[in-house]
C-alpha cells in the first residue's frame, strides 16, 4: 500500500494504490506525450523514468529570460507533439508528424488532432536561425528554425519556430507543454511491450519493407522499390515494433491508403491509442521487468518541455484520461494548386469553425454538429 509522505506523516499521492499497478503516470505521455493512457507509479520508478527523459528549451523561454515557474496544472491545456525520424546529425530535421492534444478544463477527456505536414502556411520571421519568414509547407518550419551557423542543426530551436507556426495556423495562443518524439525509438518501446494489438482498417502493403522486415531494394529502372512487400491485413493484428512503425508510415494509394497523408495521420492516431491501451494492460503494469524496459525505452525516445512542470507532473495531472476518453479528430482539407502545380495542403473552411470551438471550449457541441470531424478507431 502507499507510503507516508515526507514530513508530518502526510499520505503520499500514491497512498491506497496497489504497488505494481501504480506504475509511472506518464507512459501515455511518451507514446505521443499524454496520448491518454496515464499510469500512476512507484516513486523509484518515476525518478528513474524522469531522469531518462531528454529536456530542452523547446519554446525559447530561457533564451527570452523568462523563469519557468512550477505551478498546479489546470485545464484547458494544449500540448504540441512532434515526431521526427532522425537521419544524420548534419541534416536539418523535418517534422514527420505534428499533433496537438487539447485537454478541456475538466481534464477528464482529450482531443487529438493532426496538422498536415504539407499544410501550406506562413512561417514567421525567426532571427535566432537567420530566417526571414515566408510561405512553405508546415514541416519545413522545424528545418528552418533548427539552423545554427557553424554547428549541427538544433532540433529544439526548430521546435520553437514550428510551435510559433502552428500557433499562427490554429489561433492557439500558447502551448502548455511540448515534446519531440523519435519515431525510431517507438520500435524499441513496442518491442519492450512484446508488440501492440491494433485494428487495421483496410489491407495495406508496405512501400519500404519485405515480409521479414528487411528493407526493399531500390528500383534500378526508376523510382520506387522492387521485391516482395510486407502486408498488413484488415482486422485485429498483433504488430512487432518494425511492423507498427512501418504501417504508420504508409501513405500512397497504390499501397492501400486511398486518402494519402490524411490516411497516414489517422493510422498514426490509431497507433497512439493502441500503444496507450497496451501500456495499461496487465501484461505490462504487473510485470516489473517488462515495465522497466518499456519506461527506459520510452524515456530515451522523448525530449520534453513542460514550461516549469515535469513529464511526471503532467502525467499526474492527466491521470483521469484513458484511451477510450480520447477523441481523435480529422481536419478536412485538400490539395492547394497554383498554376497547375502542387504547393501543399489546405484546410476546408469549416476547420476555422473547429478552431473557434476549441478556443471557446465548445468542441463537444461542434462535434455533434460535425460528426465528419471524428476519426474512428475502426
Amino acid at each position: 500500500m502507499g507510503k507516508a509522505g515526507k514530513g508530518g506523516g502526510k499520505p503520499s499521492v500514491w497512498s491506497g494504490v496497489p504497488r505494481w499497478a501504480r506504475v509511472c503516470t506518464v507512459f501515455g505521455a511518451v507514446l505521443m506525450l499524454l496520448s491518454g493512457a496515464v499510469l500512476v507509479g512507484v516513486e523509484a520508478l518515476m525518478a528513474r523514468y524522469e531522469g531518462a527523459v531528454g529536456k530542452a528549451d523547446l519554446f525559447g523561454d530561457q533564451a527570452a529570460g523568462a523563469r519557468e515557474r512550477k505551478s498546479d496544472i489546470k485545464g484547458p491545456l494544449n500540448i504540441l507533439l512532434v515526431g521526427i525520424d532522425p537521419r544524420n546529425p548534419e541534416t536539418p530535421p523535418l517534422a514527420d508528424s505534428i499533433m496537438v492534444l487539447h485537454v478541456p478544463a475538466e481534464m477528464d477527456r482529450a482531443y487529438l488532432f493532426s496538422m498536415p505536414r504539407d499544410l501550406y502556411v506562413e512561417i514567421p520571421t525567426f532571427n535566432k536561425a537567420g530566417f526571414g519568414g515566408g510561405n512553405d509547407k508546415l514541416n519545413a518550419a522545424m528545418s528552418y528554425g533548427s539552423r545554427v551557423a557553424g554547428q549541427n542543426p538544433d532540433a529544439a530551436r526548430g521546435f520553437e519556430l514550428l510551435a510559433m507556426t502552428v500557433q499562427n495556423a490554429t489561433g492557439i495562443k500558447r502551448f502548455d507543454a511540448g515534446a519531440i518524439i523519435n519515431f525510431s525509438g517507438f520500435q524499441k518501446i513496442v518491442d519492450a511491450m512484446g508488440g501492440v494489438d491494433m485494428y487495421i482498417e483496410r489491407e495495406v502493403r508496405s512501400e519500404h519493407r519485405e515480409p521479414d522486415g528487411k528493407h526493399r531494394k531500390g528500383n534500378p529502372n526508376g523510382e520506387g522499390y522492387v521485391g516482395r512487400q510486407a502486408v498488413y491485413k484488415k482486422g485485429n493484428q498483433h504488430l512487432k515494433g518494425w511492423q507498427a512503425l512501418d504501417y504508420v508510415r504508409q501513405r500512397y494509394p497504390k499501397n492501400g491508403v486511398p486518402d494519402g497523408d490524411y490516411g497516414r495521420q489517422r493510422h498514426q492516431q490509431q497507433f497512439v491509442k493502441a500503444m496507450a491501451g497496451q501500456a495499461l494492460s496487465a501484461d505490462v503494469v504487473t510485470n516489473p521487468v517488462k515495465l522497466d524496459k518499456v519506461l527506459r525505452a520510452a524515456g530515451q525516445s522523448l525530449i520534453f518541455n513542460g514550461r516549469g512542470n515535469s513529464v511526471i507532473d503532467f502525467g499526474i495531472a492527466l491521470k483521469n484520461i484513458r484511451p477510450e476518453t480520447i477523441q481523435m479528430i480529422k481536419l478536412p482539407g485538400g490539395s492547394l494548386m497554383e498554376n497547375g502545380k502542387y504547393r501543399g495542403e489546405r484546410f476546408d473552411p469549416a476547420v476555422e469553425d473547429f478552431f473557434a470551438a476549441l478556443h471557446k471550449e465548445q468542441l463537444d457541441a461542434f462535434l455533434l454538429e460535425h460528426p465528419e470531424f471524428q476519426n474512428k478507431s475502426k
